[in-house]
């Protein structure tokens, strides 16, 4: 006769493992979004190419031109784009992701795996699209015969820190949306606002310029202001030093933003079946 066992805690493990026993579901999804993405589109691809080039030319004509915003001793559009590819993975990541759980709502609702495997799906393709979008950054440096310092070898830790941020915040949105669809209404707002109040456009030392250290201090709750920073050091160099501050405050966010993300993902995770 077999001897059945409940272990305090067991069931928790048992997820983390189907994570990495359904990593095929998670490819699969992973590739379908990058599929339909581009499914039927005259250009493709290069829309992610697209997308940077015009957002550059916006930014760099309202801050720089029309502003008149320092860029740090580099060329204005590079400054700008080295704060744009950062962001335009997190924002992609925040809207993919949080509507990655209502867009699958068919398979959630028939099939049993770990849900988490859906919004780091959304992540991962949004990644995907921040690569594509880099080549762009090198087409520039070769243009304005740009050589980067040895600090991009550090950049890496960075985009994992934009990879945290935007798997954080897209946990919250996806386990928000599946019971307030509200949320698909608010996340495009987040998106067109956070783009002006974050230092894509310009440098966050402005803010302590201009407002005081206690106010970049403030600022730097927004944890897209560390990678920005953390970005620019690693590409730019020179005069973009890192407020140290700044990006410890950045990466506590980032930490607190992942870990009650995966906590309120897992405590709504078993009613999404029912609810979505």
């Amino acid at each position: 006769m077999n001897e059945l066992i409940i272990e305090a805690g067991r069931a928790e493990r048992q997820y983390w493992r189907d994570l990495w026993r359904y990593r095929e579901l998670f490819y699969f999804l992973a590739w379908r979004d990058l599929l339909v993405r581009y499914k039927q589109t005259t250009v493709g691809v290069a829309w992610s190419l697209i997308q940077p080039f015009l957002t550059l030319i916006v930014l760099t004509v309202v801050f720089g031109k029309l502003g008149k915003m320092p860029s740090g001793g580099v060329p204005y559009p590079l400054l700008v784009l080295c704060g744009l590819l950062p962001w335009q993975f997190f924002s992609t990541a925040l809207s993919q992701s949080g509507n990655s759980l209502v867009t699958n709502s068919n398979l959630i609702s028939k099939v049993y795996f770990p849900r988490m495997i859906v919004p780091a799906g959304s992540v991962i393709t949004s990644f995907v699209d921040f690569l594509i979008s880099a080549a762009f950054l090198v087409v520039l440096m070769i243009w304005y015969h740009f050589i980067p310092p040895a600090t991009i070898l550090l950049l890496p830790l960075f985009v994992m820190l934009a990879f945290a941020a935007s798997f954080g915040v897209g946990l919250w949105i996806a386990a928000l949306m599946v019971e307030y669809r509200d949320f698909r209404f608010i996340v495009p707002f987040i998106v067109q606002f956070g783009l002006y109040v974050s230092p894509v456009g310009f440098l966050s030392s402005v803010i302590f310029e201009r407002f005081g250290g206690h106010y970049r201090l403030l600022y730097s709750l927004n944890p897209v202001v560390g990678v920005i920073d953390g970005f620019r050091w690693c590409i730019l160099g020179g005069q973009n030093t890192l407020y140290w501050p700044s990006l410890m405050m950045s990466f506590l966010g980032v930490t607190i933003l992942l870990a009650t993300g995966i906590w309120y993902f897992r405590k709504t995770e078993r009613t999404f079946a029912d609810v979505i």
